[in-house]
C-alpha cells in the first residue's frame, strides 16, 4: 500500500508539471525587442536629417550675410539633437525594462527546469523501486507472446512519456541559455546607449553655444547688423498684423458658432517659474547688439533650456511656428483683441486650434530665433495694442505680473 501511495504521489506530480508545461502562457510584455528596433529606426531617420542639416550649414559657413539663415539651421540642428537625446533615453528606459523582464523570465525558466528535472528523477527512482531496472527487463519477464505485446505497448507509452519529459527538460535548458544571452546583450546595449547619451548631451551644449554666438558675431559688422535689424523688424510687424487677422478670424468663427468672443475675465499668471526680468517693454540697450531697441515685450531670464512654459491665461492657440525673430513661438487668443505671445522656445507643445487652460504647459524655454541665451520673451496684447505685462503706466495694474526682480537689482 505504501508503494502504491508513493506511485500515486509521483503520478500526481507528473500530471501537475505536464499540465503546467502544456498551458500556453501569455505574459503581458511591457517592452519587446520590436519596440527597441522601432526606436533605432527613428534614430536612423534623425541621423539622416542631422547629416542634411550639417551639409546646409557647411554651405553657409563663410557667408556672413546669411547669419539669420544659419541661426535657423542651428536651431533645427539643436532640435534634432534634442530629439536624438530623447530617443536614446527611451532606448535606455526600454533596455532597463527588458532586463528586468528577462531576469524574471530567467528565474521562472530555472524553476521550471528544476521541477522538470525532479520529475525525471522521480520516474527513474520509481522504476528502480519496482525492479524495472531497464526496459529490456520488462520485456524479458513476459510469460507469453500475448503478454509480450501487452508489455511492449506499456513500454511504448512509458518511453513516449519519458521522451516528452526529456524533450521538455532540454527545451528548458535551451531557453535558459537564450535568456542569459538576451540578458547580456541588453546590458551591453544599455551601456553603449548611456555612452552615446553623454556624447549627444555634450554635442547639444556645443551646438547651443554656437547658435548663440551667431547673433553675437553680427555686431562685428555694422552693415550686417543694420540689415539684420531691418529684416527682423519687418518680420515682427508682419507677425503682429497676422496675429490680429487670426484673432479677428477666430472671433468671427466663434460668433458663427454661437460662441462668445468676449475677452476671458481674470488676470494673468507668470508664464514661467522664474520672476527675474532681464529686459522690459520700451527703450533698452539691445542685447548682443541685435534686436529692437524699442522692446515690445518682457524678457524673463534664469530659465535654462528645460523650464516649462505655462499659458498665462486660458484661450485658443492661433499661432505655433518658427520665425527668425521669435524663434519657436506660440500665440494664444483670449478674445476681443486680447492675446499673449511666448517666444524663443526650444520646443512647442501645442498646435493651432487647441484650447488651453490657464497654467497648461505650452512649450519649453530656449534660445531659438533672435536670441543670445535662454529666456522667455512674453507679450500681452489688449484691444489689438501691446501693453506692458509688468506695468501699464505709473502703477501696476490689477491682474498683471507682480513680485518680480529686475536685472541689475539682484
Amino acid at each position: 500500500m505504501r508503494q502504491m501511495r508513493r506511485i500515486g504521489r509521483i503520478l500526481m506530480a507528473m500530471a501537475c508539471v505536464m499540465i503546467m508545461l502544456s498551458v500556453e502562457l501569455t505574459p503581458v510584455m511591457a517592452v519587446t525587442w520590436a519596440d527597441i528596433a522601432a526606436l533605432k529606426d527613428d534614430a536612423s531617420d534623425l541621423g539622416s536629417q542631422k547629416k542634411e542639416l550639417q551639409a546646409r550649414l557647411d554651405a553657409l559657413a563663410n557667408d556672413k550675410s546669411q547669419a539669420m539663415a544659419r541661426k535657423k539651421l542651428l536651431d533645427q540642428q539643436i532640435a534634432n539633437t534634442s530629439a536624438q537625446i530623447q530617443n536614446v533615453e527611451s532606448q535606455i528606459k526600454n533596455y532597463e525594462a527588458l532586463i528586468t523582464q528577462t531576469e524574471g523570465e530567467l528565474v521562472d525558466a530555472q524553476e521550471r527546469e528544476a521541477a522538470q528535472y525532479e520529475l525525471f528523477c522521480s520516474r527513474v527512482r520509481a522504476m528502480e523501486k519496482r525492479g524495472e531496472v531497464s526496459y529490456w527487463s520488462v520485456l524479458f519477464r513476459a510469460s507469453s507472446f500475448t503478454d509480450l505485446l501487452s508489455r511492449l505497448d506499456i513500454i511504448n507509452e512509458i518511453m513516449d512519456s519519458d521522451q516528452k519529459v526529456i524533450d521538455e527538460l532540454q527545451a528548458l535548458q535551451l531557453e535558459i541559455e537564450e535568456k542569459k544571452t538576451q540578458l547580456e546583450d541588453s546590458k551591453a546595449e544599455t551601456e553603449a546607449a548611456k555612452a552615446d547619451l553623454v556624447a549627444k548631451k555634450t554635442e547639444l551644449n556645443s551646438q547651443r553655444t554656437q547658435a548663440n554666438q551667431v547673433i553675437q558675431q553680427l555686431v562685428s559688422n555694422e552693415n550686417e547688423t543694420e540689415a539684420a535689424i531691418d529684416g527682423l523688424e519687418e518680420e515682427e510687424a508682419a507677425i503682429q498684423a497676422e496675429i490680429q487677422r487670426l484673432n479677428r478670424e477666430l472671433a468671427a468663427q466663434q460668433a458663427a458658432n454661437g460662441q462668445s468672443s468676449q475677452s476671458n475675465p481674470g488676470g494673468y499668471i507668470w508664464p514661467v517659474d522664474s520672476r527675474y526680468i532681464t529686459s522690459t517693454v520700451g527703450g533698452r540697450a539691445s542685447p548682443g547688439g541685435i534686436g529692437s531697441t524699442n522692446h515690445k515685450g518682457t524678457d524673463i531670464g534664469r530659465v535654462g533650456y528645460t523650464s516649462p512654459i505655462y499659458a498665462s491665461k486660458a484661450g485658443t492657440v492661433i499661432v505655433s511656428q518658427y520665425s527668425n525673430s521669435y524663434g519657436n513661438y506660440v500665440v494664444i487668443s483670449h478674445g476681443s483683441g486680447n492675446t499673449t505671445l511666448y517666444g524663443h522656445m526650444s520646443s512647442r507643445k501645442v498646435t493651432v486650434g487647441q484650447y488651453v487652460n490657464q497654467g497648461d504647459v505650452i512649450g519649453i524655454t530656449g534660445s531659438t530665433g533672435n536670441s543670445t541665451g535662454p529666456h522667455l520673451h512674453f507679450e500681452i496684447t489688449e484691444n489689438g495694442v501691446r501693453v506692458n505685462p509688468l506695468n501699464d503706466g505709473a502703477e501696476p495694474r490689477m491682474g498683471y505680473l507682480t513680485g518680480y526682480t529686475l536685472s541689475g537689482t539682484a
